[in-house]
């Protein structure tokens, strides 16, 4: 900035007033000013000019395990609508599902002085999350539940959901229902688990653990696992894959053996409707869970009273049916 004013023979002060829009200036010195800038590509730092006057550095911190997926695009998308309505900016870190990565992550975007940040955990162990560890720094988890501590959440009700899709398998009439679930020891697996195994004993059919699977959420390591189960001498009539990518492995062994077998699936499936077969899928508003993230972390950022308490966002799903393009509808229409 001083070398901007030595360039247009004024103060340093009357620089800053001119890049404010401060009324006092002239617009001949305005003129001056933006001159001198242009000519020698002048920029301004707002993170040192955050760290010299003690304001917001305008930076939102997402960490998430998997930017490959789908599901956490939209989630992204979701928490910059947030972000950029407020005039902030989203940095984000990708874990792999690493969690020492994660921590690496979060100590990283703490010491670039971003304003709070939403996490994906990639794991049980939760406690560098703390905003106590972190400097009183506003921390939001998305998709799975806090693990002692005492932070905001938003979740998917991935019970409620899992429970509904195997329901309408079992409606359909199949008795014996292959799960290619996501791995017991994450959140969110567990509770699509369990959601599963709830709708088996209420419709007073057995829970076969050698139909239930936990398979990376890898569409080529669902083909094998789901080609496994279908070579079986008593194969499963369907399939319930527990999110979009095992689905996509699952229709493949379907229809690589030309299997009869009917497929429902956790998150919504891009193109499901070119499927040469009927698939249900759990479907919700991916983007909100990012947009609910980034709302609950900007009240702790902004509001003058931050709420006392943790809060839990759910957000809801619903069971969505797709039929191949041209298919009849049962009804006729």
């Amino acid at each position: 900035m001083r070398d901007v004013a030595a360039h247009a023979a004024v103060s340093p002060m009357t620089v800053s007033r001119t890049l404010r829009g401060d009324p006092r200036v002239s617009p001949e010195m305005r003129e001056r000013v933006l001159a001198a800038v242009e000519a020698l590509r002048y920029r301004r730092n707002d993170l040192a000019r955050g760290l010299r006057t003690g304001r917001s550095s305008g930076l939102l911190g997402l960490v998430i395990t998997n930017l490959s997926n789908p599901f956490y695009s939209e989630l992204a998308l979701g928490v910059e609508s947030i972000a950029s309505a407020a005039g902030m900016r989203v940095v984000i870190g990708n874990t792999g599902g690493d969690l020492e990565r994660e921590r690496l992550l979060v100590d990283d975007m703490a010491s670039r002085r971003v304003d709070g940040i939403i996490v994906v955990p990639a794991g049980h162990d939760h406690s560098h999350l703390d905003p106590d560890a972190l400097h009183g720094l506003p921390v939001v988890l998305a998709t799975r539940p806090p693990s002692g501590l005492d932070v905001d959440c938003v979740v998917v009700d991935d019970f409620g959901g899992s429970r509904r899709a195997t329901a309408a398998l079992v409606a359909q009439g199949h008795r014996r229902i292959g799960f290619l679930g996501l791995g017991r020891s994450v959140w969110t697996g567990a509770e699509r688990l369990r959601g599963h195994c709830a709708a088996l004993e209420e419709a007073g059919l057995p829970v076969d653990d050698a139909l239930l699977r936990s398979v990376p959420a890898d569409p080529g390591a669902a083909e094998a696992v789901a080609l496994e189960l279908l070579s079986r001498d008593d194969p499963p009539t369907a399939l319930f894959a527990a999110n979009n990518r095992n689905t996509v492995g699952a229709y493949r062994a379907i229809a690589e053996t030309g299997s009869a077998a009917a497929l429902a699936g956790f998150d919504d499936v891009p193109l499901a409707d070119l499927f040469a077969a009927p698939i249900d899928v759990v479907t919700y508003d991916t983007g909100e869970v990012g947009r609910r993230a980034a709302e609950l972390l900007l009240e702790r950022i902004e509001g003058e009273e931050p709420p006392a308490h943790p809060r839990l966002v759910t957000i809801g799903t619903t069971l969505k049916r797709y039929r191949p393009l041209g298919a009849p509808h049962p009804s006729g229409g």
